[in-house]
């Protein structure tokens, strides 16, 4: 007889006394017994998986409505009874496992296809493929890619798919290069995940318009996922006038185009439109996703227009999305920006579940309202109690509290916590606001520092930060560094220029003053127009 392993005993102990619980007690809880079912199954318990399924007294409304479980319970009990699965069995098992990112079990129906002799089998393979792709395991994916004899469209667009969303969109772009090649032509889902793959290489809009021109020359432009994923990353590019003619252009424009186009408008600082878009949307009964309530707040609170924002939070609790986390982070984030950081608090609070989106959203409220030191406290507090492990997004926001309330020390031993209590590599972001926060205090020296010793190259943005604190601290040899270097980064700015000039002006250096606006000239830089906002007075803007 077959002996167990300690933790097999216990997980077999485990699983029977919560299936005799749960076909006691809690019989009406379907989708608990389905996840008892996939987790006995999972652990090689397939005779236990068996009885979950046979004692649940109302199978066709949880465990037989997917055809995914359908396949499972057919997997399950022909394991029980020794039969041989059939391809169909196991394709839609397979496919289910993909679905709900179960690795686990898809590894173990990937042992199953090898030992019953159907690996050489292409649906198969697709299937198996599309199962460690989504799943992130693309090791295995290209492992299981590699090894078929013959390739369809399913198993080149889940491999080009399944690189793309793991960040290796330069292998994506490569293998779809590779499939046009072969006889093999691309679907619409194909384009979308190459697309996607675009919008992570450094030649972005060039390598987009190119796959741009596939897709029209294959006839897939009037898709509207085509058309939609096309729009987000003209968007992303910064090339909106791009992003609106293709819009412009669609004969149709269905619901996943509109929601896209308002993301876009929110995402390039377009708030006017995307409220206008959003309006004549709402007017005209269309589907709205979270994703573009989430959108459409956020361009309410850049335009901190407050009783717009009301409006789009009571369409929020009217479509009960309210317990969706990124709406609620967007409500807070709106509120806060407004300047109402009771009704962000009061947002947070009705919350019933609060995770670490959330946490770092109210953390967010109070930083960027002005009250630092209470963000603090709040974060304090819960490493205190240990409610959440912070990650980069959270330590940001902290180190930006840090900042405007000028606690360098406190910010460097958050910076430093960072990686000697929570494993965490500080990332460019973080490195921003540690720069920012030495220059603002004044040690300039330090702050050029860490720009030359961190392991990325100083962007703009920190150039920019560190120029601006040698102005207010008039040291003129750094803040020559600091333009001259934004000189090469933004070529066509004025502002280094102006404010370089202004560094030379307090210091008494009038010739360097006419030199740098000489420069300027000769490198045909123009002062920009003077800035512009609006605000709501009695409802009227």
């Amino acid at each position: 007889m077959h002996k167990l392993s300690v933790n097999q005993t216990h997980t077999m102990l485990y699983t029977n006394l919560s299936l005799s619980y749960v076909t006691t007690h809690i019989h009406n809880f379907h989708f608990v017994k389905t996840s008892l079912f996939i987790f006995s199954l999972s652990r090689g318990f397939s005779s236990t998986a068996h009885k979950v399924f046979d004692k649940s007294p109302q199978r066709h409304t949880t465990i037989l409505t997917d055809k995914g479980y359908e396949a499972l319970a057919s997997f399950v009990s022909g394991n029980v009874l020794g039969k041989k699965p059939t391809k169909y069995e196991l394709c839609t098992a397979l496919n289910y496992c993909a679905k709900t990112r179960n690795s686990r079990l898809g590894s173990q129906i990937h042992a199953k296809v090898v030992h019953t002799g159907f690996d050489p089998n292409l649906y198969i393979n697709s299937a198996l493929v599309n199962v460690y792709a989504k799943c992130g395991s693309m090791g295995e994916a290209m492992k299981v890619f590699d090894g078929m004899e013959l390739h369809d469209e399913v198993s080149w667009t889940s491999m080009i798919c399944g690189l793309s969303q793991n960040g290796q969109g330069g292998e994506a772009l490569c293998l779809f290069k590779e499939m046009l090649t072969t006889p093999i032509r691309p679907n619409c889902f194909t384009y979308v995940s190459v697309v996607s793959a675009c919008t992570e290489q450094e030649s972005v809009f060039k390598c987009g318009e190119l796959v741009h021109a596939h897709v029209v020359m294959l006839g897939h432009e009037s898709n509207s996922f085509v058309i939609s994923v096309l729009i987000d990353y003209y968007a992303k590019c910064g090339r909106m006038d791009k992003a609106v003619m293709l819009f412009g252009s669609c004969a149709y424009n269905d619901d996943v185009v509109l929601n896209t186009m308002i993301s876009a408008y929110s995402h390039n600082r377009q708030g006017e439109n995307a409220l206008r878009l959003f309006a004549k949307m709402h007017n005209a009964n269309a589907g709205v996703s979270e994703h573009t309530l989430t959108s459409i707040l956020d361009a309410c609170g850049a335009l901190t227009v407050l009783r717009q924002g009301k409006q789009v939070h009571a369409l929020v609790t009217k479509m009960g999305s309210d317990r969706n986390t990124f709406v609620v982070g967007a409500l807070i984030n709106m509120y806060s920006k407004c300047g109402n950081i009771d009704e962000a608090c009061n947002v947070f609070y009705q919350t019933g579940y609060k995770n670490n989106v959330l946490w770092t959203s109210l953390i967010t409220a109070y930083a960027q309202s002005g009250r630092g030191l209470d963000a603090l406290k709040i974060f304090d507090h819960l490493l205190t109690e240990k409610r959440f492990d912070p990650d980069h997004v959270c330590f940001t926001v902290v180190l930006t509290a840090c900042n405007h309330s000028g606690l360098l020390d406190k910010g460097i031993s958050y910076f430093k916590k960072m990686t000697s209590d929570y494993n965490l590599v500080p990332e460019v972001d973080q490195y921003a606001c540690l720069i920012d926060l030495y220059a603002r205090k004044g040690d300039l020296e330090s702050a050029k520092r860490v720009m030359e010793e961190m392991p990325f190259y100083a962007n703009a943005v920190m150039w920019s930060s560190f120029l601006s604190s040698c102005k207010e601290y008039g040291n003129v040899e750094l803040g020559r560094e600091a333009a001259y270097k934004l000189f090469e980064l933004e070529p066509r700015s004025p502002v280094p220029y102006l404010v370089l000039a202004d560094i030379y002006a307090g210091a008494g250096l009038w010739n360097e003053v006419q030199n740098i606006r000489k420069l300027m000239n000769e490198n045909g830089v123009r002062k920009c127009l003077a800035g512009w906002s609006w605000v709501e007075v009695d409802r009227t803007q």
